[in-house]
Parts: structure tokens; C-alpha cells; sequence
């Protein structure tokens, strides 16, 4: 048995566990008691990678992008590794390539995607809008890492009468915003929406239909993409096969319970 003193954060997860556990037996309560108990873990594996490799992304589009902060929700060592929404990797490249003057990233969290585009696209007009005040402070820290500050403009919600921006340049969104993608993505509401690209998280699971939903309204100007979740562990790096599978696995876990399949929608 360890003699080592628990962490506070053991104490707490034990505490939730024992909680989550009490009364009959049950397959819900097993669920969310492997779930807590991976996130535990899954903090643990981002800790040691952190520590082991540092804190700059490791492979994928975002490569040598420094990641000094928390991930505003979810994992942080996908992000770190570079694996994080792997099946968008090729989107984000044609993206790139493209040079789009103006990128809105809606839902833009700590700010993975505004920072590392402002990275790969040094022309372009970055707009990261979150309503989180404090996923905003993150992603002013990230940007300032890495030197971009000056491109990006962090603002709240951005609502239908805002995309009349997309008018006036040539314009891709990034949207990700738990759901909400089926009020704001309403080109009857905001027709601004038809002058651009978009690549958007559609909250299958919490809301079945809405990936059809969406389509429907962009069907006519858009050639429509349905892009599924991907797991790549190929940047791994090499002290980590010293781990095991169960940490490996976790270390490119995204925590999600549901489908969140993406649309890529380009105008014709």
C-alpha cells in the first residue's frame, strides 16, 4: 500500500466517488463514477505530460503553438499533443491554405483555434467571441504567448446582425458552442451567414436532428461535409509508451459522452 499523502484533488474525487456510489447498485451510477474517475486520471496524464515534454503542441496544424494554460473545458493533453478533433486536421489545412482575411471563431474557449490560426494565417483578421469572461482572460494569455495578440479581437457573444461582417472579406467561422449552434446558425435570421465558410460542432447528442436541422438551411448555398470524431495517437510521444495502454488512451481521451459530428459547409 502507498504511504504517499493524498492530494487534495485525491481527497475530493474519492469523496465524489463514495457519494456517486451510495444506495442500490447501478449501471447510471457506474457510468458517471468511471467517467469522474477518468477525468481524475486524465488530469494526472496531462500533469506528467506537461512535465515530461513541455507546455508547446507537439504535432498536428498547431504544432510549436505554446499552450501555457488550461483548457477552458475538457482535455488539455489532446490539445497539448496535437490530436485534439484529429478528424478536422485536414479542414484546418485547407483553411490555412486558403487565407481567409477574416476568421471568426465563435465559441473560441481558451482559444486553441484563434491562436493557432492567427499562428498559420499571419494576414488574417482573427475574432474570437466567447461569453465566458473568464475563457476570454485564457485566451488574451494564450494569445499574448504567442505573439499574436495584436490580430485577435476577444469579444462576447456574437449575435445575428454580427455576421454582417462576413460581407466585407472573404470569411470562414469556426463555431463550437454546446448546442446553441441551432439558434445562431439561422441564415433567416442573419443572412450575413451565406458570405462564408463554415466549420461547426453540431450537438447531435444533446439534440437529435439538428446536424439535418442545420443542413437544410445551407443545403442551397453550400456544399455540405459531414465530418465524424477520430482518435489518432500517432504523435504520442516516445516516453510514453513506458505508460499504460489505459493512460495512453486517456491522454488522448476528449471527454465526450455523445455524437458531436462537424459540418463543413463551403459556398458554391
Amino acid at each position: 500500500m502507498s504511504s504517499r499523502k493524498p492530494t487534495p484533488l485525491t481527497v475530493r474525487v474519492t469523496e465524489d466517488l463514495q457519494r456517486m456510489l451510495e444506495g442500490d447498485p447501478s449501471h447510471d451510477r457506474l457510468v458517471a463514477a468511471l467517467r469522474h474517475l477518468a477525468k481524475w486520471r486524465s488530469h494526472l496524464v496531462s500533469e506528467t505530460l506537461t512535465k515530461m515534454s513541455g507546455d508547446t503542441v507537439l504535432s498536428g496544424p498547431f504544432k510549436g503553438m505554446k499552450y501555457g494554460v488550461r483548457a477552458s473545458e475538457g482535455t488539455r493533453s489532446a490539445r497539448l499533443i496535437g490530436c485534439y478533433e484529429a478528424s478536422l486536421a485536414d479542414v484546418v489545412e485547407t483553411i490555412i491554405a486558403r487565407a481567409y482575411p477574416l476568421v471568426i471563431d465563435i465559441g473560441s474557449a481558451e482559444g486553441y483555434y484563434a491562436v493557432g490560426l492567427a499562428r498559420r494565417m499571419p494576414e488574417a483578421r482573427v475574432l474570437a467571441r466567447d461569453d465566458n469572461p473568464f475563457a476570454q482572460s485564457l485566451c488574451r494569455k494564450l494569445a499574448e504567448q504567442n505573439g499574436v495578440a495584436d490580430r485577435i479581437e476577444i469579444g462576447g457573444r456574437m449575435e445575428a446582425a454580427d455576421f454582417a461582417i462576413c460581407t466585407t472579406a472573404r470569411s470562414v467561422i469556426v463555431c463550437d458552442i454546446e448546442g446553441a449552434e441551432e439558434d445562431l446558425l439561422d441564415p433567416a435570421q442573419a443572412p450575413g451567414l451565406l458570405a462564408a465558410d463554415i466549420l461547426v460542432e453540431v450537438h447531435e447528442g444533446m439534440k437529435p436532428g439538428l446536424l439535418e436541422k442545420i443542413a437544410r438551411r445551407f443545403r442551397p448555398t453550400h456544399a455540405l461535409r459531414r465530418i465524424e470524431r477520430r482518435i489518432d495517437d500517432s504523435g504520442l510521444p516516445d516516453w510514453m509508451h513506458q505508460l499504460s495502454d489505459m493512460d495512453r488512451l486517456l491522454a488522448v481521451w476528449e471527454w465526450r459522452a455523445g455524437p458531436t459530428p462537424w459540418l463543413w459547409m463551403e459556398r458554391k
